[in-house]
This record gives structure tokens, sequence and C-alpha cells, in this order.
């Protein structure tokens, strides 16, 4: 049987995350074309870039999927517009800046007999499958979160992120949900949240979430956006035998009773892109918006703390 033509990819935005994740990820999968991007300014070497989607399209109708790697508060208008040219959409995280965005384009994609993926790339890390086998076999005491990375290391400039929409410390924190609602069989639900806003953003710097499920299993998280020092992205969970896990570094790194079973390498985007190229040629969609539902649920619940104002 012959192997299948490469599958033909364009990027709308062309920043950090695109730069440092999609293009490499694209470019080392044979089963995957990078044929161009579009951006109003950035020009990464190697990559053909046109001002707009629309040049791009002109320029390049072979294009069969897009990669929209804007900010979420913009995607809800660009991924229609890609849908409407009748390519597949990869959305990175998160899917848009609401759920009804998020809703609205998944239904029409679907309408429109297309691929769509939201893109969770933290699922992909090599050690959360192994985690959610470990809990499938025990009943839990607790789950708790601590997500803290340091804003001006990670998003130098990136000021729409504590814009409306744009998720402040939940931009990295869903991550986290996205493996909390992986590993664990039961829907995740929000009891409070303290979401600290610098008085001059509207997003939240720092959080802590009270959370449960259907078993009333005690889930905590904290989040903090101005950690200097040593990053932390670890997920701790007790069973109701004592044992301990701890899955860290974003989900590379597992650790039971003190012993290290898997500690690897970040490969998230490879595998990421692979589930698409698959999801594609299977004619079917990974749409699901469970850890933005949980950010949404934070904020309806949330008590608003005033912070010290936010200066990069």
């Amino acid at each position: 049987m012959a192997e299948a033509t490469p599958l033909k990819i364009g990027l709308i935005g062309l920043g950090k995350i695109a730069v440092d994740q999609h293009i490499p990820s694209i470019k080392g999968n044979p089963a995957l074309e990078l044929v161009a991007g579009c951006s109003p300014h950035a020009r990464p070497e190697g990559v053909k870039a046109y001002p707009t989607f629309e040049a791009m399209i002109e320029a390049h109708p072979e294009i069969e999927a897009i990669a929209i790697c804007t900010p979420p508060q913009i995607r809800h208008k660009i991924a229609a517009q890609v849908i409407a040219t009748g390519r597949h959409v990869f959305l990175e995280k998160p899917p848009a800046a609401t759920l009804g965005e998020a809703e609205a384009i998944r239904d029409l994609a679907t309408s429109k007999g297309l691929t769509v993926l939201a893109s969770w790339h933290s699922r992909f890390a090599p050690a959360v499958e192994a985690t959610r086998e470990w809990i499938a076999a025990r009943k839990l005491k607790s789950v708790h979160i601590v997500w803290k990375e340091n804003v001006r290391q990670w998003h130098p400039g990136q000021k729409w992120i504590f814009e409306a929409g744009g998720m402040g410390v939940f931009d990295p924190g869903i991550n986290s949900l996205s493996i909390l609602t992986r590993i664990l069989p039961q829907k995740v639900i929000v009891k409070a949240a303290d979401l600290h806003i610098p008085v001059n953003c509207q997003a939240p710097i720092q959080a802590e979430l009270t959370m449960t499920d259907e078993t009333g299993l005690d889930i905590r998280a904290d989040y903090d956006f101005l950690q200097t020092g040593i990053q932390t992205w670890s997920i701790f969970i007790e069973s109701e035998a004592g044992e301990k896990l701890t899955l860290s570094m974003g989900g590379t790194e597992l650790e039971v009773d003190d012993k290290v079973l898997i500690k690897e390498k970040e490969a998230e985007y490879s595998g990421l892109y692979a589930h698409f190229e698959r999801l594609i040629r299977a004619g079917k969609s990974d749409a699901d918006f469970a850890p933005l539902r949980i950010v949404a649920d934070a904020m309806l619940v949330g008590h608003h703390i005033d912070a010290p104002e936010y200066i990069e």
C-alpha cells in the first residue's frame, strides 16, 4: 500500500509558541508538511510567511489544515474564517476565550465535516497515561495541584494574557486542568475559588481553587504567576491506602512512594500533531472543553481579591 501524501499545514500566528513548539513538531513529522504561516509582523527563519490568512491561502491553496496559534480572544473569528474555506482546525490551548466560542467552533466544523482539535498538549506528557492507570486501580483520598511559574520569564511582552479573555494564571494553569480531567474518572466540580487580580489587570495572577467530584474527592489547586527560583508544575495524589503519587515537571516525571517510575524529556507537541493527523485521516474530531469549563466555573464562583499592580 502506498504511503499517504503528507498533510499540508499552515499556521496562523508565528509567535513564541509557534516557533518553540509548532514549527519543529510539524517539520519533525514525515506525515506532515509545513507549507506556510501568516502574521502581521513575525517572520521566523525557515518559514514562508504572509501578512494575512487570505494572502497565505491565495499563494498556497493546497493547504489542508490550519493551526491557530494566536491569543485566545481572537480565535473564534479566525477559526470560523478557516472553516469557511473548508480546512481542518488545530486550536492552541485554551481553544477560545469562552465556552460559547469553543462550542461554536466545534459545531461549525462538525456541520462542514471537518476535523477540529482542542489541543491540550499536557495530556501528551509521557507520565500522564501511567498516572491515569494508577488511579483507575485505586480509591483516592486527595489531589493537590501546585502550578507556579514566572510570567516575566515565560510570557514576556504578552499583555493580552492579563486582559479580559486572556485568563491570566489560568493560561498555564489550564495545562494542569487538562491533565486532571484526563486522569480522573469523574467530572470535576469547582466549589470555591480565590482569584487575585492585579488592580491594573482583568485576569488573575494567582488563584486557589477548591474542587471535588461526584465521590466527594478532596481536590485543591494553587496557581501562582509570580514564582521566582524553582518553577513548579506538579500534581500530588494520595490514595485511601496511603500511597503517594507525584506527577511533576508538567507530566514528564512520575514518582510513587519515593520511587521514580518515569522521567523523560518533553515531547508533547510531537504527539499532539501525530494525533491531529490521525484524526483527519479518520474523519474524526477531538474537542473536549472540560479544562476550559473548570476555568469558567472558577470565574463564576470566584472571590475577587485585589492584588498589587502588575508591571512587567
